[in-house]
């Protein structure tokens, strides 16, 4: 790539709400893009999407639609990824996913930029972007890790629905007006869209996310577990998970437990940590009852961290809260940042 030339940049599932926030991430970000093509289902072909004021037309996405595009983003669903995909690098493209289809595959770079960063030099045309409450966990903890050594992580998730859709954000909001008119409703989309039961979200907690493994934990814990120990390249980690989805629109939160490797750490040396790390922001005043919140999070690309307090019976155990946007540092912002690394380290 040259400065003059700039960049050919694909998005897939433009249309969708993770995609948006790619385009809008782009435009923020002011990346050398030359040319930006939009691609989409056939269903939503055709719409216009407006980036540094110029309209841009949803094309269907096809093998085809990679012709010349050097990076391109997909956020369509995983079934969709792993048919297009391959079709994008045989193309010339690089593809960052946003889907967990080759999350786990091990000729595939797993990467959140503030932790792993030179996994991105091994990829191989297809780099994977990890589930949303995987990346805000990493990013918070890798300090930590890089300066006491990690042991064993225990995390809760309190999960926004719109990491669920489009149709887990209509459910919700539905729901709630019914409750609040007395008015009756049938669940028709969480915990899982496909699973025969469904329940009520609003005014509840569903310790459900994704289906059940045979180990008794669900697929997004697993992935949670599993993604963890790949980001940061610790095979040997201890790792376990909740992960329950709640009444909140937007971001995620997470209760975090972790047991260093370093005892005598004070709690003073984890916010001083945390406070000088890239891409996060310490909100820990419990005095003043300043700590992270969803609400506050939302349309911020940071992970923002606070409750940190030392465990009453674990020399080297610390408790933490942390918050990020799910669709921004979870999925597009990530995304982004990643197609910014790339040209960084002269890979495109």
């Amino acid at each position: 790539m040259t400065k003059q030339s700039g960049l050919h940049v694909a998005v897939v599932g433009a249309t969708g709400a993770v995609g948006q926030q790619m385009i809008a991430t782009l435009e923020d970000r002011n990346l050398p893009i030359s040319k930006l093509t939009l691609l989409s289902s056939a269903r939503s072909a055709g719409k216009k999407v407006l980036f540094k004021g110029e309209e841009v037309t949803v094309q269907e996405a096809t093998p085809e639609s990679f012709e010349g595009v050097q990076i391109a983003l997909f956020s369509a669903g995983g079934s969709i990824s792993k048919e297009l995909a391959p079709e994008a690098v045989k193309r010339g493209a690089i593809v960052v996913d946003n889907t967990s289809a080759f999350r786990m595959d091990e000729n595939t770079p797993l990467v959140v930029p503030e932790v792993n960063e030179e996994d991105l030099k091994a990829h191989n045309g297809i780099i994977a972007n990890p589930n949303c409450s995987t990346i805000q966990m990493v990013a918070a903890l890798e300090p930590l890790r890089q300066s006491f050594g990690l042991k064993r992580v225990i995390v809760s998730t309190y999960q926004a629905v719109s990491g669920a859709g489009a149709v887990a954000i209509n459910e919700l909001k539905e729901q709630a007006k019914a409750i609040l008119n007395d008015e009756p409703f049938t669940p028709e989309v969480l915990p899982v869209k496909s699973d025969e039961k469904h329940y009520q979200i609003a005014f509840n907690a569903i310790p459900q996310i994704d289906k059940f493994q045979d180990n008794g934990f669900t697929y997004e814990e697993m992935k949670m577990i599993n993604e963890t120990k790949k980001i940061m390249n610790m095979p040997e980690l201890e790792v376990a998970a909740t992960c329950v989805r709640l009444p909140v629109v937007t971001g995620h939160s997470e209760s975090v437990y972790i047991e260093l490797e370093q005892d005598g750490v004070t709690v003073d040396q984890v916010k001083q940590l945390l406070a000088e790390a890239p891409g996060i922001v310490l909100q820990d005043d419990p005095e003043n009852q300043v700590y992270p919140m969803p609400a506050d999070c939302v349309g911020k690309r940071d992970v923002f961290v606070g409750r940190i307090r030392k465990d009453l019976n674990k020399d080297n155990g610390f408790h933490m809260w942390i918050v990020s946007d799910n669709l921004l540092k979870g999925a597009a912002w990530n995304s982004v940042q990643i197609a910014e690394s790339l040209i960084k380290l002269e890979l495109v």
